[in-house]
This record gives C-alpha cells, structure tokens and sequence, in this order.
C-alpha cells in the first residue's frame, strides 16, 4: 500500500451514521468508500442466505478464522490498491470495524479509527427508515430486540475472531456525534473531528 495513503476506519453502533460519514469523506475529500457490510451482503446472498445481523456476524467470524483476524480490512485494501491505479483516491475509508484486530490493521497502516455515535433512539429510527427503503438486511425488531442485539455486538465473548466492538471503541481515536439528520452539521463535525478544513 502507497505510503502517502490516508487510512480512516469507521466504526460505531447499527444506525449510527457510519456509512453517512463514508459517502461525504468519498464525495468531499476523494476518498473510496467502502463498506465491509456490503462484502459480507453480497458474500450471504451468493450464498442464498439473508442478510440479517446473525447471519453477518456468523459471516464475518468464519472469515477471520478462515483468512485471519483483519481479512476484512485487508479485503478492502485489495480492492483501494485495484481502483486507484490512476491515483484518483487520496486515500481509502473502511466501514463498518466491529472486531479490535481490524482497529489494530487501520493503526498499523498509519490510519485513524472514528467511532460514530448517536442516541439509541436516533439510529433505531435511522435504520426503521432504512428499511422502509428497501436496505436488506437491515431490522424487523423492536427497539428492545435492538438493543439486546447490540450488546452481543458490544462484548466480548472469548473468542477473538467474533466481535467485540467496545473494544474497538476503546482504541478509537476521535469520537464524532451523529444525532442529527442535517448533513452540513454533520460534514462539519466530519471535517472538524479529521482536520480537513
């Protein structure tokens, strides 16, 4: 990977904004976005599977036992490397980081790891409407099955292939607050919290 790269990986709770903050840091500052969600959605419906979150966590543990531990980071280098041949790119955003390894291959590389975040009542609506709008995968629950699903999601279970985001969070280095829908209030959080203004 090019030196002079700019690495920024996302992370954060389900509905928190992330792949908001990956679209802007790719329309505003020339960066590829790229979603690992997106890889294991498209991996689970080769698969003939849905895209529901067991079925991404199951997904994304057989891989990083199977290819190792940051494959899902390493996954979207190897596409940045083949899409930027013309170095059109200034750098490569990763979303969403949910295991401490992926953290630890971001910082490895020289990159920074932000941690989304919004109120819990916010991200649940934000993913109703996304699933209004026809986004696979993403909840037919209540706020309380959200909730509980989330915290699987936050602990750690002993085994360092499953997720474990509270350790992620632990080794964020900025924090940005996304409890709005306004997306100049939230560019200028992004661009304030990386120094890109």
């Amino acid at each position: 990977m090019p030196q002079e790269m700019t690495i920024i990986g996302l992370s954060g709770p389900n509905g928190s904004g992330k792949d908001a903050v990956g679209l802007l840091l790719a329309a505003k500052h020339q960066f590829l976005f790229i979603s690992v969600s997106d890889l294991l959605r498209d991996e689970l419906r080769k698969r003939g599977l849905s895209a529901e979150r067991q079925n991404m966590r199951a997904l994304s543990t057989e891989w990083r036992r199977k290819f190792g531990l940051s494959v899902l980071v390493d996954q979207a280098i190897k596409t940045f490397e083949a899409s930027n041949a013309k170095g059109q790119y200034q750098g490569l955003v990763v979303a969403s980081l949910r295991n401490p390894y992926e953290a630890d291959r971001i910082h490895d590389l020289g990159g920074t790891v932000v941690w989304v975040d919004a109120d819990p009542r916010v991200r649940f609506e934000r993913l109703q409407i996304a699933k209004r709008k026809g986004r696979e995968g993403d909840d037919d629950k209540t706020f309380e099955q959200f909730t509980s699903e989330e915290q699987i999601e936050m602990q750690s279970s002993g085994d360092e292939a499953m997720l474990n985001m509270s350790a992620v969070k632990e080794k964020s280095d900025k924090l940005i607050l996304n409890d709005t829908a306004n997306m100049e209030v939230l560019e200028q959080s992004v661009e304030d919290a990386l120094g890109l203004n």
